[in-house]
């Protein structure tokens, strides 16, 4: 027998003994408030983890080494380098009030969200947050959810005290007290009642790796590869459909789509942002509170907490420089844009041979129905863009996680228990998982797939690639792990 039918036939097994699991309850909870993570798994080290049928499969820890992550894509003219060092500078720079920041933020600079295992990456094994809360100053409380050893988050309240929704984020700190915010005094939100009352959910940020790779999928693609894997789809229960925003309609069975011009969105953890650009600038605002060309007034407009025109950072007209001419959101999105993927490793952790049956088992029990081992970018303007291969693990569909992974947050067509498929490369060195970081092991990650059920029509649509991954044996599983550590 062939390698292929080999490869069915496993498929067809796994599949048929999941189908019998399909309707058992998974635990889970509808609490989208994350658990405290233990204080050392934030400094897991990588183990050359490998097991026998009987010996327990555990996550290797997060991959170590450096290179791997954080350079330009190869390619590049000594033009568009130029522009990536210098998109690099910004995204790493700490803003100031006397620059905009404020008066309400989460942090002052993009690189403190994005920095594990380089910039562009992930929540670091510090959290910068529990420091700048006190910075310059600054009269702000931590929050109990934020903690020194977890993730760096922010906080979306479900719904408003009428009961409307809400789904914004709510910042965490604001800039009273601080040394370059004189006069002003602005109070945190209520934290503690919005937790209390299940009001609370929480997002970390997502890698920027490769991010210029992803931006340049044609849109066909996405659904040609929806199309393409159909049959396999509907054998592991996924469905999945792309997150389209159309304006003043909602057309389900369609991906989350931009709202002016109908196309796929692809960024964020529910594919709600169309472009890098848009990315950067709501992040800027957001996440910062700096006004610019997307988003020119304040989310807070009190008088006495404004120290900078608005919009606070604008192209420079006036500039006789190049790169100094385009505003700190273009330097992001270029940034970005010309940022490698990740280097997966040939052989950390558990070896080659452990990699690549751990391959060939991601494919068989169903994972690689909705993370897409690769896709390929369209006609680029940008030769080092152009017709490229992305191993992004990623079908950039939105999929129905149910109630266990839920956070009750509607975004364009994606509704409250619905999730783009997270990207995988770059996972081998992450040390948060799922949307809220609620855990450091990946083991735990994938089960956290798995809710609901098929008799109450809240079942997530992943549990029968769960069941199938739960029904390998423990070595098998090792080798998926050992996989997975690779990317």
């Amino acid at each position: 027998m062939n390698k292929r039918s080999t490869g069915l036939l496993l498929s067809a097994i796994l599949a048929f003994v999941g189908l019998l699991l399909m309707d058992m309850e998974f635990a889970s909870s509808v609490d989208p408030v994350a658990p405290t993570i233990a204080p050392d798994t934030a400094t897991a080290t990588t183990a050359t983890a490998t097991s026998t049928s009987t010996t327990r499969a555990r996550d290797p820890g997060v991959r170590g080494g450096t290179g791997a992550a954080g350079g330009a894509i190869a390619g590049l003219t000594a033009n568009q380098k130029m522009f990536f060092d210098a998109g690099l500078e910004d995204f790493s720079e700490e803003e100031t009030v006397p620059e905009g920041l404020g008066p309400t933020m989460n942090l002052d600079g993009c690189g403190g969200c994005h920095s594990q295992p380089a910039i562009g990456g992930s929540s670091p094994p510090v959290n910068p947050q529990v420091a700048f809360a006190g910075k310059l100053h600054a009269r702000n409380k931590v929050p109990p959810f934020i903690t020194a050893t977890g993730p760096v988050r922010e906080v979306r309240f479900i719904r408003n005290a009428d009961g409307s929704p809400d789904g914004g984020v709510h910042d965490l700190y604001t800039i009273t007290g601080r040394d370059d915010a004189p006069g002003c005094s602005m109070s945190q939100p209520d934290f503690a009642t919005a937790v209390s009352n299940k009001n609370a959910i929480f997002r970390i940020p997502t890698p920027v790796f490769g991010a210029g790779l992803m931006e340049l999928i044609p849109d066909s693609a996405i659904l040609a590869n929806q199309t393409a894997n159909a049959t396999q789809r509907r054998t592991f229960g996924i469905r999945g459909r792309p997150n389209i925003i159309l304006a003043g309609s909602t057309v389900s069975g369609q991906p989350n789509n931009n709202g002016n011009d109908g196309t796929i969105a692809r960024f964020g953890w529910k594919s709600q942002n169309k472009s890098l650009l848009l990315f950067s600038g709501e992040a800027y605002n957001v996440e910062m509170g700096i006004t610019n060309e997307l988003f020119q007034t304040e989310r807070a407009e009190q008088a006495n907490c404004q120290y900078a025109m608005a919009p606070n950072d604008i192209t420079d007209s006036e500039s006789t420089e190049t790169v100094g001419t385009i505003s700190a959101i273009e330097k992001f999105s270029i940034f970005m844009r010309f940022l490698a993927p990740p280097t997966p490793s040939a052989d950390t952790p558990g070896g080659a041979l452990s990699i690549s049956r751990g391959q060939q088992l991601f494919s068989a029990v169903g994972c690689a129905a909705c993370h897409t081992p690769m896709m390929q970018t369209g006609n680029s303007t940008v030769t080092a863009l152009r017709y490229k291969p992305v191993n992004l693990y990623s079908d950039l569909m939105l999929h129905d996680m149910g109630p266990g992974l839920a956070d009750g947050v509607s975004q364009g067509q994606a509704g409250p228990r619905d999730f783009r498929t997270a990207p995988l490369w770059g996972v081998g060195q992450r040390i948060f998982f799922l949307h809220d970081g609620r855990t450091s092991d990946l083991l735990i990650a994938i089960q956290e797939h798995a809710s609901g059920s098929t008799r109450t029509n809240n079942a997530s649509e992943a549990n029968l690639v769960v069941a199938n991954f739960n029904n390998l044996r423990e070595n098998q599983k090792q080798d998926v792990l050992n996989f997975l550590r690779s990317r």
